[in-house]
């Protein structure tokens, strides 16, 4: 028999920050839970910038995530540069930018030792009589009430549920650099500072805006410049050849920082070079170590399976001009709380509510980054 008294007790797949998320949220709503991550390194340098949005910090407010001011930088204007550094139009927009790597140990701070287990690769699981047994190829199992499927583009968790949904390319990728806050020289440094950045061209757009430093500070001099530039690539050998790490391995959907072959690095010089505002220009140059992912799209027909639910990347891939990756992670994290808390111990009941707004929030926001792909990128995206 089934004490409904009992702690409930969610299997997390996935240890980034959907998972964390899933996490610090469901213990705030009274489960226990078990984060199990495939890597078997910490995650914390990874990722880059990041558009701080309401749903993030009202996550962390729902969880009890610590968090202050110095969760991010802000920036209070928006411009457009000519390729010759002119400013070409100005508009207030105030903003907060955050990094991949702040809110990631702002998470993982939150949560008790023995929550994650590293080096966790899911196998399979299965369902049966209102419980989820997780197989890991280790040999390890688990079993819980709800796993949760936090575990990326690349999500083995909804292989099994839906093999046919993989994320479609979009045409086009994103370069992407971290340059510490003294990089720039004075002139360049005045120009960008407090500011969210754009130079839009024929088939390319680059952005930066500033993030917490390394060590998560915000102080003045201790900070990064965070910049994106999209750059069409044609599917097929030259996506190929650029996405070939220096191991000579074909990678999907990333190269970490220094990862990346000696002349795709010297073919971004070349190009910012050519092509770049002096400013941006400087950004790229002063970065040791680019890094790079494909521009994807994803949008699942479900996200409730029995027991078993997915969430974040796992479920919908926005792209990135939507600033909403974090932010839908987040919601669909705080939402599937809020409904298992509401829903006691009808389960089931709490995970058919939770589905339809996430689904269509999901749809809206894959949508909205293909129309802003296609305006900023062309045809091709």
């Amino acid at each position: 028999m089934t004490d409904n008294n009992a702690p409930r007790r969610a299997l997390i797949i996935g240890g980034s920050l959907a998972g964390l998320l899933a996490a610090t949220c469901l213990r705030a709503a009274g489960w226990q839970v078990q984060v199990f991550e495939r890597s078997p390194h910490a995650l914390s340098g990874r990722g880059g910038g990041i558009v701080l949005q309401p749903d993030v910090t009202a996550a962390f407010d729902y969880a009890g995530v610590q968090h202050d001011a110095s969760i991010g930088v802000r920036s209070g204007d928006r411009i457009f540069l000519t390729a010759s550094g002119d400013v070409l139009q100005r508009a207030h927009m105030p903003q907060v930018q955050s990094s991949w790597n702040k809110l990631y140990a702002l998470l993982r701070r939150a949560l008790p030792d023995g929550i994650i287990e590293a080096g966790q690769q899911l196998d399979r699981f299965e369902q049966h009589d209102g419980q989820v047994t997780a197989h890991f190829t280790s040999g390890h199992l688990a079993t819980g009430d709800l796993l949760v499927g936090a575990d990326g583009p690349a999500s083995a968790v909804r292989a099994q549920l839906l093999p046919q949904s993989v994320p479609a390319y979009a045409g086009y990728v994103a370069w992407r650099g971290l340059v510490p806050e003294h990089a720039l020289d004075g002139a360049a440094f005045r120009l960008l500072e407090q500011v969210f950045t754009f130079q839009q061209g024929q088939g390319h757009q680059l952005l930066e805006y500033m993030v917490p430093g390394q060590d998560e500070s915000v102080a003045k001099g201790a900070r990064r410049w965070n910049w994106v530039w999209y750059r069409n690539v044609a599917a097929g050998a030259a996506l190929d050849a650029l996405m070939t790490d220096t191991s000579g391995r074909r990678r999907r959907y990333s190269l970490h920082p220094g990862a990346v072959k000696q002349v795709d690095h010297d073919g971004l010089l070349a190009d910012a070079r050519a092509m770049l505002a002096p400013p941006l220009r400087q950004l790229v140059e002063a970065t040791a170590q680019p890094f790079l992912q494909t521009i994807v799209d994803l949008e699942t027909p479900r996200m409730v399976f029995g027991r078993t639910v997915l969430i974040g990347d796992a479920a919908f891939i926005p792209r990135p001009h939507t600033a909403g990756g974090a932010a839908k992670a987040a919601a669909n994290a705080h939402a599937l709380a809020l409904a298992l808390a509401h829903g006691g111990a009808d389960i089931d009941g709490a995970l058919a509510r939770w589905e339809p707004d996430q689904l269509r929030h999901g749809r809206q926001l894959v949508s909205w980054g293909i129309d802003a792909g296609r305006q900023i990128m062309g045809n091709a995206a």
